[in-house]
């Protein structure tokens, strides 16, 4: 019985390798034992059931032993068999990779946000069957397809229901596509690209992405070209953004936003220190040899502080964009920050890069309060105060000198430029404040009236515009001083659409009335700048209403006290 069922096996396990059905079952029926018991020979069983000949007699030699019980029979047969199995498998898997190269990016590294943005403009990723569509970003800039008619309509965005219709292909689906996508056929590579989605676990939870590239070459120099192709498109999607990475759920550095660069001229600061922060910085980028060779840690920290509305943060974004670096921004208050936490996210910032700590006097302040909660809730019988407090105590578990460890200490990143903000100078612990850890400190003061006349010209001034053909013309003839200086004499000056019309002459009168009725150092730039946007078309009666304004915020408030001149620290360099 049990010859019989390992010989219906052989002759299954052979029709995948014989020709025709009919003969498949031919084999098959000529497999079984004669009437006579007789054991085919090798070269009738290597033809009946389509087994090499080399394992053929083997099995003979095994169902012609009479010693051996036929389930030890059907043992050593299953082994064969999947020995066989296992060894096909291994020399297709080597045969398959020596043609085919596999590539898996995941969604926390740069080169995954290089490939989606490389997708995003290929017909494949554009034409796939099986799509995910929503009305949100899907995470980075650039890397979806907008329905084509969703954007024709510039003024769009004044309707809440038009929000933009986007797709990418779906999770866990593959499609082909060739690169490169133009050129002979015989230069063209196949490639197979999938998104996989997986759950993570633990207390966060949350997904994880990655692309799996499956590419039909034997080279790696087509999986170089791939990213080279892909990294420049990136890097011309982004050209004119910074941006903006976060710590998330899983403690690792991820992009959460892209913002358009913020021309430096249209931050309105004292006189010098805009000059200040960029020589600074750009001298500190230049002299990475310099630190080195001489044993100084290749590091930089700069204190912004002052009154709120001042322009910290906008200047920051500014220098960012000039600078081309992305920004890195630490939450010291965020649940779950600890000291090792903290020491794990500074230590993964890339070399050339801003970390921007916002204020950074407020995490302490919440930490003090939050233990303070949380030692009188041990004597109250409520256990919603408890628990409350409990949740309190999660948000913020920095201590001071986790934090000063974290900036300067051994694992400390290199080639990072840090900016802190506060709006309570003297608050701050002076050994965070010293030199090694904030090397350059800021004071940002509420508005003078030279502030506030060239805001109202940033406001209303005509702005200068090229026309297309003129600056395409200057980015391929290499904008070389002859032709700069002929197509400035070309610029022609516009205003936004309803607004007064006023020449520069004009402008610059209107800007010193309004100066002149704003008094000095009692209203932050912030203030100023929404008075303004209620006036975005009218500069005429923004100056005729202004006096008024500053009645009634007088009125409706005390002054701001001003900063004593003793505790100013007007852009000290150490």
């Amino acid at each position: 019985m049990a010859d019989e069922l390992v010989q219906q096996v052989l002759a299954l396990l052979a029709q995948p390798t014989l020709v025709g059905s009919h003969s498949c079952a031919e084999d098959a029926s000529n497999a079984t034992l004669t009437a006579s018991g007789d054991i085919p020979s090798p070269t009738q069983g290597a033809l009946a059931t389509g087994l090499p000949t080399v394992l053929a007699p083997l099995l003979a030699l095994i169902m012609w032993l009479p010693a051996l019980p036929d389930w030890l029979k059907l043992l050593v047969v299953g082994g064969v068999v999947e020995a066989c199995r296992r060894t096909l498998f291994v020399l297709y898997r080597r045969a398959a990779s020596a043609f085919v190269i596999t590539v898996t990016l995941d969604d926390d590294s740069e080169c995954y946000n290089w490939m989606m943005v490389w997708l995003s403009k290929q017909p494949a990723w554009r034409t796939a069957r099986e799509l995910e569509i929503s009305t949100r970003q899907f995470g980075l800039r650039g890397n979806a397809t907008t329905v084509p008619g969703e954007q024709a309509d510039a003024n769009a965005f004044l309707d809440p229901q038009s929000r933009c219709l986007q797709y990418i292909p779906s999770a866990s689906t593959s499609f082909i596509l060739s690169y490169p996508a133009h050129g002979p056929w015989y230069s063209r590579r196949r490639i197979s690209v999938t998104r996989l989605q997986r759950s993570m676990g633990g207390y966060y939870g949350g997904t994880v992405e990655s692309l799996e590239l499956r590419i039909f070459a034997r080279s790696h120099a087509v999986l170089d070209r791939l990213l080279l192709e892909a990294k420049r498109a990136f890097l011309a999607e982004q050209n004119d953004h910074v941006s903006i990475f976060a710590a998330q759920n899983r403690d690792l550095w991820r992009r959460i936003a892209s913002r358009p660069k913020r021309a430096l001229d249209s931050i309105v600061l004292d006189p010098g220190i805009k000059d200040l922060l960029m020589n600074d910085a750009r001298e500190f980028l230049k002299s990475r040899d310099w630190y080195n060779d001489r044993g100084i840690p290749f590091r930089r920290g700069y204190l912004l502080y002052g009154a709120p509305g001042c322009g910290k943060t906008s200047i920051i974004h500014s220098l960012a964009g000039e600078l081309g670096l992305d920004v890195y921004m630490i939450s010291l208050s965020r649940a779950g920050m600890d000291d090792t936490t903290l020491n794990e996210l500074i230590g993964e910032l890339p070399e050339k890069c801003i970390a921007l700590m916002e204020d950074i006097d407020a995490a302490f302040v919440k930490s003090t309060a939050a233990r303070d909660a949380d030692d009188g809730a041990h004597d109250n019988v409520n256990s919603k105060t408890a628990g409350a407090s409990n949740q309190n105590t999660i948000a913020s578990r920095v201590s001071m000198s986790g934090l000063l460890n974290a900036l300067d200490g051994v694992g400390a990143q290199e080639g990072r430029i840090l900016f802190a903000t506060t709006n309570h100078y003297d608050a701050l612990d002076p050994a965070l404040c010293r030199p090694g850890r904030m090397d350059v400190h800021i004071e940002f003061r509420l508005a003078s009236q030279h502030q506030a006349c060239e805001l109202f010209k940033h406001f209303y001034a005509p702005r200068r515009k090229r026309t297309l053909d003129e600056a395409s013309e200057q980015s391929d003839s290499g904008s070389n001083s002859d032709s700069a200086s002929s197509s400035v004499s070309s610029l022609s000056f516009v205003q936004s659409e309803g607004s007064t019309r006023l020449t520069t002459e004009a402008t610059d009168s209107l800007a010193k009335r309004f100066a002149e009725s704003i008094p000095d150092r009692e209203y932050s730039m912030a203030s100023l700048q929404g008075y303004l946007m209620k006036y975005k078309n009218r500069p005429k009666a923004a100056v005729e209403d202004v006096v008024e304004w500053v009645e009634g915020q007088q009125a409706s408030s005390p002054r701001p006290a001003k900063l004593e001149s003793s505790t100013r620290v007007d852009a000290r360099t150490v």
